[in-house]
């Protein structure tokens, strides 16, 4: 039954009081008990399409959210010297987790990275923001990376992350 062209409701005998959603494609399906009347039906699709939305900004932060968190990461990590002037999301990047230009300090993460624990894109960030201060993967950058108390854990789940997708870890100078 389409409730209003972008969400599906399902209702099923067996479910007896618990109503959940999730994302299929562009559409949101919410499932819920066959007893419930249509006016909690409009309720509970009001409620689910809510809270989805909230769970997936959480895991999907705008471009201003990143830049906003590189810059809290700068401070507490790098003591404000490598500020980015921008942070984006991009999806032409199949071979790399982020890019960074040291010229117009840019940074740009791969939309791969959306859903993935915050932990691990701040991970990505504060690896891009050490680039504003150090080219290379030298001592000295791996130094500055180091000080970003989930560094290894960032790692290993990013490559459990590729191993479990069957690809090649992109980006191997984040796990160096």
């Amino acid at each position: 039954m389409e409730a209003d062209g972008t969400v599906e409701v399902r209702r099923s005998a067996r479910r007896r009081r618990t109503v959940s959603a999730y994302r299929e494609g562009d559409k949101v399906v919410v499932l819920m008990p066959a007893w419930m009347s249509k006016r909690e039906e409009q309720k509970w699709i009001a409620e689910m399409v809510r809270r989805l939305e909230r769970s997936e900004a959480r895991k999907r932060p705008s471009d201003e959210q990143l830049l906003v968190r590189a810059g809290q990461l700068n401070d507490e990590i790098f003591g404000g010297l490598a500020a980015a002037a921008s942070v984006r999301w991009v999806d032409n990047q199949r071979a790399r987790w982020g890019s960074c230009t040291p010229g117009d300090r840019s940074i740009r993460l791969s939309s791969r990275l959306q859903g993935m624990p915050t932990w691990v894109i701040d991970y990505v960030l504060v690896h891009e923001l050490a680039h504003l201060l150090v080219p290379g993967h030298d001592d000295e950058f791996w130094g500055w990376v180091n000080r970003y108390p989930r560094t290894e854990r960032a790692r290993g789940y990013l490559l459990g992350w590729s191993d479990a997708a069957d690809v090649d870890p992109p980006g191997s100078e984040y796990v160096d």
